[in-house]
């Protein structure tokens, strides 16, 4: 067993790092990047995103997720937006959406994305999995 608080923490403080770092981005909340059937991209997470992810899915009420009908993002909330914004993966702040400003250049980002595979390493994960089976396993 592992504290989720301190996980939550680490991998928050990984996400603020993101954040200041000088590629400007502006996320608009269109939530086009979020039609993954429409995109044919979906985040992978590895096992401390996943469960920042599980927080924030407990936090908007809900205790499990489930596949959207229309191939979208199984955390989008009834109105279409993400029920978890401030708890999204990594994947979904560098990744996925060409309206806030495209994907970051792996060399930008490369330090942080080995320390989320250290923290998964160290949780036991077993490397990035695809976000509706990631959270869901954490919500169990």
């Amino acid at each position: 067993m592992h504290d989720k608080k301190a996980v939550r923490a680490e991998v928050m403080a990984i996400y603020d790092e993101l954040a200041i770092r000088p590629l400007t981005r502006k996320c608009e909340s269109r939530t086009t990047c979020c039609r993954f059937r429409l995109t044919g991209r979906t985040p992978l997470l590895t096992k401390g995103e996943a469960i920042v992810a599980a927080i924030g899915v407990r936090a908007s009420g809900r205790t499990k997720i489930k596949a959207h009908r229309e191939g979208a993002c199984p955390l989008l909330d009834d109105t279409g937006c993400c029920s978890i914004y401030q708890s999204r993966p990594f994947g979904c702040r560098t990744h996925f959406c060409d309206a806030a400003g495209g994907v970051w250049p792996r060399k930008a980002i490369q330090d942080l994305i080995h320390r989320l595979e250290d923290l998964d390493e160290r949780l036991g994960g077993d490397g990035s999995r695809p976000l509706e089976g990631a959270v869901a396993a954490e919500l169990a």
